[in-house]
C-alpha cells in the first residue's frame, strides 16, 4: 500500500476523487437520484489504466490531463507488465458501494478506454487536436506501437473484470480517438485491440455484456460492429439516422446519440434533436442517449427539458 499512496499523490486532485470510493460512489450516484436514469455509469476516468501501469498522470486545473509522454522503447520498459491491482482496488470498491445502493430496476455501468485512445495520450502527453504523435509513432514504429497496445490490451481486460466482478452489470470501451484512423489504421489500432478485449473479458467473465464507442468511425461502424462482437454501439452525434438505423441497429442495440451542444444550446433546438432521435430508433433496440460526454455549462433545466421529451 506505501507504493499506492505514492501514486494518488502524483496523481493530483481530480484522481485523487476517482480513488476515494465513498466519493466517488456518490457522485456516480447524484445523477440517478436527481433524474431518475435507467442506468449508472461509473465515475472514473481511462486515464486509470496507464496510472497503474506505472505512467505518472496528472489532471492540471483549465489544462485536462498531462502525462509523461511515450516516445521509445525505454519507456515501453518502464511499464509494468500488468495493472498494479493496488491502484486499481478502490475503483472496484466503488463498484460495489454504488451497486449495494441501486435498486434492481437500475443497471450499473463500468468502462474502460480502448487501446488506442489511451495510448494517444501517453504518446503526446496530452491530448492534442488530431492525436497526431500517436499516429506518427504507429507509421514509424509499428512494431513498438503495437507492444504499447498489448500491453494497454491485456491491462484493460483485467480491470473491465475486475468491475465486473465487482458488481457492474455491463461495461463500455470508449474509443474516442477513433476517428482520426485511416479504415486500415483504424482496422489493426481499433477493431483489433477490441475485439482481444472483449474475448479476453468474457473468457473470464462468459456472457458478459460489453458496449463500443468508436467515436467518428461514420460509415466503419459497421466493421467495428462485426470485427469485434460487441452488443451494442454507442453512437456519436455526427452518425446520419438513416444509416444508422438502416445499416447498424439491425445488428446490434445502438446507444446515443443527441448532440451536447444542442442539449447546452436547449428550446427548440434542443427538442428537434430529441424528437429525430426518438423517430429514427423507435423501432429497434435502443439507449437514448447524448453522442458524447455532457458539457459542464448545461444548465439543469435542459436536462430536465430532454428527459420529459423522451418519457412523454
Amino acid at each position: 500500500m506505501p507504493e499506492y499512496r505514492i501514486v494518488r499523490e502524483k496523481a493530483g486532485g481530480f484522481l485523487d476523487l476517482c480513488f476515494n470510493p465513498e466519493l466517488a460512489a456518490e457522485v456516480t450516484l447524484q445523477p440517478v437520484r436527481r433524474f431518475g436514469f435507467d442506468a449508472a455509469i461509473l465515475f472514473s476516468d481511462i486515464l486509470v489504466v496507464p496510472l497503474a501501469l506505472g505512467r505518472k498522470v496528472e489532471f492540471l486545473a483549465g489544462e485536462g490531463p498531462k502525462l509523461e509522454p511515450f516516445t521509445d522503447a525505454d519507456a515501453l520498459a518502464s511499464l509494468r507488465e500488468s495493472i498494479d491491482q493496488n491502484v486499481v482496488a478502490p475503483v472496484y470498491e466503488t463498484v460495489k458501494r454504488v451497486k449495494m445502493a441501486l435498486d434492481d430496476k437500475t443497471t450499473l455501468i463500468g468502462f474502460c478506454g480502448a487501446p488506442w485512445t489511451v495510448a494517444t495520450y501517453m504518446v503526446a502527453g496530452e491530448g492534442t487536436l488530431d492525436q497526431a504523435p500517436a499516429r506518427m509513432l504507429a507509421y514509424r514504429d509499428a512494431a513498438l506501437f503495437a507492444r504499447l497496445i498489448e500491453r494497454l490490451t491485456g491491462a484493460s481486460i483485467d480491470y473491465l473484470v475486475g468491475q465486473l466482478e465487482a458488481g457492474a452489470e455491463c461495461v463500455q470501451i470508449f474509443d474516442t480517438w477513433s476517428g482520426v484512423l485511416s479504415p486500415t489504421e483504424f482496422e489493426r489500432w481499433c477493431v483489433a485491440p477490441t475485439r482481444r478485449i472483449v474475448d479476453g473479458v468474457r473468457a473470464q467473465v462468459p456472457g458478459a455484456k460489453i458496449i463500443g464507442f468508436p467515436r467518428g468511425a461514420g460509415t466503419k461502424l459497421a466493421r467495428y460492429i462485426e470485427g469485434t462482437g460487441i452488443d451494442a454501439v454507442g453512437l456519436d452525434w455526427t452518425v446520419d439516422l438513416a444509416f444508422a438505423r438502416d445499416r447498424v441497429q439491425n445488428r446490434v442495440p445502438v446507444q446515443g446519440n443527441v448532440d451536447p451542444l444542442a442539449l447546452l444550446a436547449g428550446g427548440e433546438a434542443l427538442d428537434r434533436e430529441v424528437d429525430a432521435v426518438l423517430q429514427a430508433f423507435a423501432d429497434g433496440p435502443f439507449i437514448f442517449n447524448l453522442g458524447h460526454g455532457i458539457l459542464p455549462p448545461t444548465p439543469i433545466a435542459h436536462v430536465e427539458r430532454m428527459l420529459k421529451r423522451v418519457r412523454g
